[in-house]
């Protein structure tokens, strides 16, 4: 029913915007892929399922004339920090929100079917059908879902001009978002430096996180390739792998939507994201601020106020 409601709104819209972004069927059932519709006979190729992961409002500004652009929940995230840091012009973009009850990750589901090849793909409200060579497997989407569903507080778009489906509310505890990264923070200093730099080793430098993330906006620049000045070189030693993550991270400090694009991405399935949480858990008990919330706030890296001197020391 919502994926023939958003096809309507995409019919609707569509004469007035160069073009709609959305999601079409890929190379199976298994996977999508971005689709820009420029006319009503691409509209059937549409499909909205809980394969829909990338977050199509990355492609946002780059975008040069007026489109129209389907989101998740997660994903409006985006737009409204867009909005906060005048990277694209609210006039020029139609948003269409798809209400989300959780998506699917691929490498989860491969898992779980023990990566033999994918025949057919059924999916239900609360779960999926894989059809493989041995048989077919019914699997709960809670069981195959990307971390970041199961504390999702934004299961409807925060900022959408239409509204494909009823709107959600989320039923996860707002104090889940940052267990993860509490629970890393009761460890041990000697514990946590173990953990990042195991998972951060596995690194092949291969920059599929930056190159997905919505909010790294000056990748012709970036800091990892630049040659004028050389500030990293390309070599897989731990150390040029770790600075690249930790300037990563940084760059994105009070501005990572947490989206999941970096983890979705990565092919060695490092944890990448978590590294960005933790700032964001600082941001909120330093100044309240949640990125890609509230359109009428500005990202604190980009403001200065002097009762900012009177934060007494915070522990890190």
């Amino acid at each position: 029913m919502s994926t023939q409601k958003l096809k309507e709104i995409i019919t609707k819209v569509l004469p007035d915007v160069e073009t709609v972004i959305c999601w079409q069927e890929g190379f199976d059932k298994l996977n999508v892929t971005p689709i820009f519709i420029t006319s009503p006979e691409q509209v059937d190729k549409v499909v909205w399922n809980a394969a829909c992961a990338q977050n199509l409002a990355s492609y946002l500004p780059s975008q040069k004339k007026k489109v129209a652009v389907v989101v998740k929940g997660c994903d409006s995230r985006t737009i409204v920090q867009y909005m906060q840091e005048g990277l694209i012009d609210r006039d020029n973009v139609v948003i269409i929100g798809m209400p989300c009850k959780g998506i699917i990750s691929k490498k989860k589901v491969q898992k779980a079917v023990n990566n033999e090849p994918v025949e057919e793909v059924t999916f239900a409200d609360d779960s999926i059908k894989v059809k493989t060579p041995s048989g077919e497997k019914t699997i709960a989407i809670k069981d195959v879902c990307p971390s970041k569903c199961t504390t999702c507080q934004y299961p409807t778009p925060i900022i959408s001009d239409h509204l494909a489906a009823d709107a959600i509310q989320s039923d996860k505890p707002a104090d889940s978002v940052y267990a993860d990264v509490a629970e890393l923070e009761s460890k041990s200093l000697e514990e946590r430096w173990a953990y990042f730099s195991k998972e951060f080793d596995k690194c092949i430098r291969c920059y599929a996180c930056r190159n997905a993330c919505p909010m790294c906006v000056c990748q012709d620049s970036c800091i990892a390739e630049t040659r004028d000045p050389h500030w990293i070189t390309q070599k897989l030693s731990f150390d040029e792998k770790l600075m690249f993550h930790m300037i990563h991270a940084l760059h994105l400090a009070g501005r990572c939507v947490e989206c999941g694009e970096c983890e979705r991405v990565c092919p060695m399935e490092i944890p990448v994201a978590k590294l960005k949480k933790k700032i964001n858990k600082e941001m909120k008990e330093l100044f309240d601020y949640t990125p890609g919330v509230n359109p009428e706030d500005k990202p604190p890296m980009f403001v200065f106020n002097v009762d900012e001197a009177k934060i007494k020391e915070h522990k890190l």
